[in-house]
C-alpha cells in the first residue's frame, strides 16, 4: 500500500535522497523546508517521474509555522504514514568553553526541539489509527562525543533518547520508531558546519570513501517496508574504513 510520507529537510543531503527514493517506492509525499524555490524544484522534479508531491515551506524551529502549514494540508493529506524526522544541522567544530552561543542555540532548537514540534504534531494521528512510523535522523555523534562535536553531539545523544522514549510510548499500539545513524555521509553537512568554508568541509572527506545520502535513503525505505510485526528499532551506518564517530582510516 503506497504511504504518505513526510520528510522534513528535504531540499538537500540525506532529506532529498529520501524523497527521491520514497517516490521511488511509490510512495505520496510531503516535503518541507525553508527553501520554496528549492522546494518547487524538487516537487516539479519528482512529479515528472509520476510521484504525487505537496511541499511545505517552514522552518521547524517555528513552531506556530509547523503547526499552521500542517493544518493547511488536504483532507486527504493529513493521515500522514511515516514521518522522517530529517531537518538538523553542526554548526563549528570549536572547543565547548570556545563554542558561539548562536550555533548552539540553532543546533538545540533544530535537532531536539524542531524534532519534538513534528513528533507532537504528527504522531497522535497515528496512535489514533493505530498505523505509522516515526524514522528520526540521529547520527554515530550520538553514541560517543569527539573533538569539538560537544553541542552536536549531545543533540545526537538526546534524538537517540527521545527516540527510544517514544518507542517505549507508542508501545501498545502498531506505530513503529527508528533511529537511523549515520557516520560520515558527503553531503552539504561539512559545508554548514564551517559557515560555507567549502575546502575545510572537502578535507572531512579526503582520504575516505563516504557514505551518500543515497545510502541512508535505503535503509530508511527498507526500516519503513519491513512487515508490520518488524520493527527496525535502530541502525548505524558507516563507511567501510570508520569504526565510529572519532575512529576513521584515510587512506
Amino acid at each position: 500500500m503506497n504511504k504518505i510520507v513526510l520528510i522534513t529537510g528535504a531540499t538537500s543531503g540525506i532529506g532529498l535522497a529520501c524523497a527521491r527514493k520514497f517516490a521511488e517506492n511509490g510512495d505520496r509525499l510531503i516535503l518541507t523546508g525553508r527553501k520554496e524555490q528549492q522546494l518547487a524544484a524538487i516537487r516539479q522534479e519528482l512529479i515528472a517521474r509520476g510521484a504525487e508531491v505537496v511541499t511545505l515551506t517552514f522552518d521547524v524551529r517555528n513552531r506556530e509555522a509547523a503547526e499552521q502549514a500542517l493544518n493547511g494540508l488536504p483532507r486527504e493529506w493529513k493521515e500522514i504514514d511515516v514521518l522522517v524526522n530529517n531537518a538538523g544541522l553542526a554548526l563549528g567544530l570549536e572547543p565547548e568553553y570556545a563554542g558561539d552561543f548562536q550555533d548552539w542555540e540553532t543546533m538545540i532548537d533544530t535537532n531536539i526541539k524542531g524534532l519534538l514540534t513534528m513528533t507532537r504534531l504528527i504522531v497522535p494521528g497515528m496512535v489514533e489509527r493505530n498505523r505509522g512510523h516515526i524514522i528520526n535522523i540521529g547520527s554515530v555523534a550520538g553514541d560517543a562525543a569527539y573533538a569539538g562535536g560537544n553541542v552536536y553531539c549531545a543533540t545526537k545523544a538526546a534524538v537517540k533518547v527521545l527516540t527510544d522514549g517514544l518507542r517505549i510510548d507508542v508501545a501498545d499500539t502498531s506505530v513503529r520508531v527508528t533511529n537511523l545513524k549515520p557516520g560520515l555521509v558527503e553531503t552539504n553537512f561539512s559545508n554548514t558546519r564551517f559557515h560555507g568554508d567549502a575546502e575545510r568541509a572537502s578535507n572531512v572527506y579526503k582520504g575516505i570513501k563516504p557514505l551518500t545520502g543515497d545510502d541512508i535513503a535505503d535503509v530508511a525505505v527498507y526500516a519503513s517496508n519491513a512487515p508490520e510485526h518488524v520493527q527496525i528499532a535502530e541502525v548505524l551506518i558507516l563507511a567501510t574504513h570508520q569504526a565510529s564517530g572519532s575512529v576513521i582510516v584515510r587512506k
